[in-house]
């Protein structure tokens, strides 16, 4: 990740800022962020908080914290799988300097496990290239027995426990301004604020519970969207001679690259590219939750691991949606949390029987339709500091919502049309406001209207049938009615 991508990330330059000092450097040479600094685009204080930030790129094989066997079965494999001949290739696959790598090259060298091809490429600073001896080959069968991992070099697990802590959540605030802008387009009250804004700040458990129907996975979505820091992900960990893969392109938002620092002179200032610069994950498990999905994941062929999700959310945000319908009992559940969320650390076992403690960061919320008291006892309810109720919308906000959504799809509803849905659904089908029903009729009827191949409008006959699918109540009591008069006759 080039510094520029991380400082437009941070909001302290813009994309022009960057291109402007990219055109300067050309001439003038120098690094990026010293060049925006002249140039009055930077404050020498931000650019020393980014460069602080980021983990700090190894200057020899000490500094990676690995054993060197370890980084030369690494270099090994790679050689082997045919993905790299050069250290810059393997460099890149490692995600290591190239100076250490071609240290690692030179030791395997002297072990004569490789040997020099020549020259890649014709030009004056061409690499060379290496390929593995007969005793070579024989080495990297015996590193893949050991396990089949081959990419990122890992970062030490008491480098991923101090990241962990420097990143925490709580570290970010969060202002009324940013959560009003967060919640945009929703109806939520002022009082809704005031009570999600502490929760968030406080980088504790939530309770979100209510009626279904009501927005509580939106506003747990909203939540992810709350937070603007970047934080740094590892591809994977080492921890007792075991690897534990943590980054996860399905759930983790890395940082994308500029495409104007393709061809220039920019560097990397010196950051760790074992560490992936991403935005606070936001994971969300639901029914398909098991116990077992807390543990680490061993792949006894590959012989290493997978850290589970709620390790991969830490640093942001682990959404347990329909919380009290998983497989899992929530007692069960429950007992797994009880550590975790009161003391701040996890402890995981590996399949040799070691465990070894994690710093437990993150905001885990809990969702749900059932009551609070049907799902947990006392005393782990109070472990859980906020619980905020989402509940139906009023009237005038059902209104508001109503409105709004049919003016956003293109249809016009007036006050007699919603005055009948919910002179309908309250007074005819006894069924209560929910803030998904003007969206389901809406849709209802546009779906309506193009299969008459007419414009989107809300005819009675049209609402009557968008009410019928939505309500089984009024649905069950048009079927009931031809027997009934069928019985008559």
């Amino acid at each position: 990740m080039f510094i520029g991508d991380l400082l437009i990330a941070h909001g302290l330059v813009t994309p022009a800022d960057v291109a402007a000092a990219l055109d300067c450097q050309k001439t003038k040479g120098g690094r990026l962020g010293d060049v925006l600094i002249a140039m009055g685009r930077l404050r020498q204080d931000a650019l020393d908080g980014v460069l602080q930030a980021a983990p700090s790129e190894p200057s020899s094989i000490a500094d990676t914290g690995l054993q060197a066997s370890d980084l030369l079965n690494l270099t090994i494999k790679a050689i082997y799988g045919g993905a790299g001949e050069t250290a810059s290739a393997i460099a890149e696959i490692l995600k290591l300097p190239p100076r250490i790598v071609q240290l690692v090259l030179d030791q395997a060298q002297e072990r004569k496990l490789v040997e020099v091809l020549g020259a890649a490429g014709v030009r004056i600073l061409s690499e060379l290239r290496y390929a593995l001896t007969e005793r070579g080959m024989l080495w990297a069968v015996d590193a893949i027995a050991q396990n089949q991992y081959a990419g990122p070099a890992p970062v030490p697990l008491a480098a991923y426990c101090e990241r962990i802590r420097r990143q925490c959540i709580t570290n970010e605030r969060v202002d009324r301004a940013s959560i009003e802008q967060a919640f945009a387009g929703l109806a939520v009250a002022a009082s809704f604020i005031q009570q999600i804004g502490p929760a968030i700040n406080s980088g504790r458990s939530i309770l979100l519970y209510g009626p279904p129907g009501n927005g509580k996975t939106t506003v747990a979505e909203r939540i992810g969207n709350v937070f603007k820091d970047v934080v740094y992900i590892p591809y994977c960990f080492e921890v007792e001679g075991q690897i534990v893969k943590v980054f996860d392109p399905s759930h983790h938002v890395a940082l994308q690259p500029g495409q104007g620092h393709k061809g220039t002179a920019v560097r990397r200032e010196d950051s760790d590219a074992r560490w992936v610069p991403c935005r606070r994950p936001f994971i969300v498990a639901g029914g398909e939750l098991t116990l077992e999905m807390l543990d680490l994941s061993f792949n006894p062929i590959a012989k290493f691991y997978e850290a589970p999700l709620h390790v991969k959310a830490l640093g942001g945000i682990f959404l347990i949606d329909d919380f009290g319908r998983q497989i899992v009992k929530p007692e069960t559940l429950l007992n797994r949390w009880i550590v975790p969320l009161e003391r701040r650390v996890d402890y995981l076992k590996l399949h040799t029987g070691k465990s070894f403690p994690l710093p437990f960061d993150e905001l885990v919320v809990f969702s749900t339709n059932m009551s609070p008291q049907d799902l947990m006892d006392p005393a782990f309810l109070r472990r859980i500091p906020y619980k905020i109720q989402v509940g139906a919308p009023s009237v005038a906000e059902y209104r508001r919502i109503f409105a709004a959504l049919s003016a956003a799809s293109g249809l016009a509803a007036s006050q007699e049309t919603i005055d009948f849905v919910i002179s309908s659904l309250r007074d005819r089908c006894g069924e209560p406001l929910a803030s998904y029903q003007p969206k389901f009729i809406v849709d209802q009827i546009r779906a309506a209207c193009k299969f008459a191949g007419i414009a989107p409008e809300f005819r009675p006959e049209l609402l009557t049938m968008a009410l019928g699918n939505l309500s089984m109540v009024e649905q069950a009591a048009e079927e009931a009615a031809p027997k009934a008069r069928s019985l008559a006759a």
